[in-house]
């Protein structure tokens, strides 16, 4: 969290040219069988320990082809190491969820952040790794919903630090699964932090002032266990900073996946790939360490899409109240430009406290929508004080043409409610075509948010199976090209996520209503290692993309 101190009238979403849309859900939270509260500290928080939340895995905990939840949860600062224990949750279908901790074997209790997802021992099940406050965890899919932890085993769990997001991705080319993990502070929560002033307000203090945790790097040795390469990678060649997200994805275009890190109230690193698991830091010179005006921010969550539609991946991150959210569009020269303004995605931010983020095609016109959870860190926080307020509401912005508007409907009310979200995860959960949400925030209820678009063929759903490199089956560092007519649109398959949390391995893509008569559409996919394949797929179908072998490939 930022101290901003520019001025700004506060003003709510209806008076921003909010549109209707064709984009509709629902909150269905009462019949999904998710009755879960997140627990992050007391209310009201009185440490910086206490706002952060925690995130949300998806993955296919159980082997049925599905996407099932899994939450790391948190703890209190009287009890770190004894929280109510993070939560497992099978998809049963229609957006229906059934908690099987007590027979997955996670028995966790450590608070927790964020968490990443990968089968880091190439056995095609989906692994969990646990950001935390103190000693991270790793837990080992043995199949069946059925979970050991690891992380002794693995060489994890050395660093006692504030993890707070992490991500898998193939960083050395060797086809298997190495880990990211960004940290935030020191903090000892039986030693209370002194609260700072703000605004003529005693408010939580930090980070400012405090000290700031170094992040990590593990090569995955393909033997089970991970090396730490922290300091001979070179990403820590900057000085440590406040880490609070990472996303991993080719970046430059030269086919190595480089790691773009979200930092609070200091500039964002990207670590550009130079190959044999070293890493140049390139942040300011290539136009994504600060905003247009060379301000520090402090980036939550990260969002990557196609805003101009040149296949090359954009950046959207979002920030502190008082100040706006960030769009980070690429250019063929390599550099990115701070196109917040053109695009209209700064002004409706400013009164709101910005988090997990996502580009995602709402209404299935073609384009991708914006979805962003809000929520303050100061439970004192109003407009008369801060210019904003503690509880939030959700942020929805349609993209119209060559702009995103800020969506508003008094028939939804999900919508318009506030709460202190945080993390937030997207994807098609119930297989019917379209994109819905599942929400945490600090000390509420878990909400998930049902998508109602119409029943159609205007999407696919595209996940990938390198069989070939097993330890990266899921293909993360992949680039979907789906071209339906005239348009081609792209889709990124990253390691990281919405904020704390991991994006599906699933590519959604709306299509629109179909040129007459098409019913399929064409599906490139150039795959980590850079070999490109392609397929024709049905429309409204989920197609598995299978890479062909060596031999067989373009």
């Amino acid at each position: 969290m930022a101290f901003v101190t520019a001025s700004a009238v506060c003003f709510g979403v209806t008076s921003l040219g909010a549109i209707g849309s064709e984009i509709v859900m629902r909150d269905v939270t009462a019949t999904s069988g998710i009755d879960f509260v997140t627990t992050s500290g007391r209310d009201p928080s009185t440490q910086i320990l206490e706002v952060k939340g925690g995130g949300i895995a998806l993955l296919d905990a159980d082997g049925d082809g599905d996407l099932d939840l899994f939450f790391p949860n948190g703890a209190s600062l009287d009890a770190p190491m004894r929280g109510p224990g993070a939560r497992l949750y099978e998809n049963l279908g229609g957006l229906h969820f059934r908690d099987i901790t007590s027979t997955s074997g996670i028995d966790h209790h450590a608070w927790s952040f964020g968490c990443a997802v990968g089968d880091y021992d190439a056995d095609g099940r989906d692994d969990i790794y646990i950001a935390c406050a103190g000693a991270d965890r790793l837990f080992r899919n043995l199949g069946g919903g059925r979970f050991v932890d690891v992380t002794s085993a693995a060489g994890l769990g050395n660093e006692a630090l504030w993890g707070t997001s992490a991500a898998f991705a193939d960083l050395d080319g060797d086809h298997d699964l190495d880990l990211y993990v960004a940290n935030y502070l020191a903090c000892d929560p039986a030693k209370p932090i002194p609260p700072a002033h703000f605004r003529g307000l005693e408010v939580i203090n930090g980070p400012r002032g405090l000290e700031a945790h170094p992040d990590l790097l593990y090569e995955n040795l393909g033997n089970g266990t991970f090396a730490n390469r922290s300091e001979s990678s070179g990403i820590r060649t900057p000085a440590a900073s406040f880490g609070l997200n990472v996303a991993i994805l080719d970046l430059s275009g030269d086919g190595r996946p480089d790691i773009f890190v979200g930092n609070d109230s200091r500039s964002n690193f990207l670590f550009e790939n130079q190959g044999g698991m070293q890493f140049k830091e390139v942040g300011a010179q290539r136009g994504v360490a600060t905003n247009l005006e060379g301000a520090e921010q402090a980036t939550m969550g990260i969002a990557v899409g196609d805003v101009n539609g040149d296949g090359r991946a954009d950046l959207f991150t979002t920030n502190f109240s008082d100040d706006t959210n960030t769009l980070f569009v690429s250019s063929e020269r390599g550099f990115f430009d701070d196109r917040t303004a053109q695009y209209g995605v700064g002004v409706p931010s400013r009164p709101l406290c910005g988090w997990a983020t996502a580009f995602i095609d709402l209404d299935h016109d073609g384009d991708e929508d914006l979805f962003i959870v809000n929520g303050h860190v100061y439970p004192q926080a109003t407009r008369a004080t801060l210019n904003s307020e503690y509880l939030q509401p959700l942020l929805i912005m349609s993209r119209q043409g060559a702009r995103f508007a800020p969506v508003a409907d008094p028939a939804q009310p999900w919508l318009s409610s506030v709460h202190r979200d945080r993390s937030a995860v997207f994807a098609d959960l119930d297989h019917d075509g379209d994109q819905d949400a599942v929400v945490t925030g600090l000390n509420q209820s878990v909400r998930v948010l049902e998508n109602t678009h119409p029943a159609g063929n205007d999407w696919v759903v595209v996940a990938l199976d390198d069989a070939e490199h097993p330890a990266n089956r899921h293909a993360i560092g992949a680039r979907i090209a789906v071209k339906s007519g005239d348009t081609t649109q792209y889709r990124w398959i990253i390691g990281g996520g919405p904020f704390q949390s991991n994006q599906s391995f699933e590519a959604h893509v709306g299509l629109g209503p179909p040129p007459t008569p098409e019913t399929q559409v064409d599906v490139t996919v150039r795959w980590p290692d850079g070999v490109e394949s392609s397929s024709t797929i049905p429309r409204g179908s989920r197609t598995v993309v299978r890479r062909p072998t060596t031999a067989g490939a373009k």
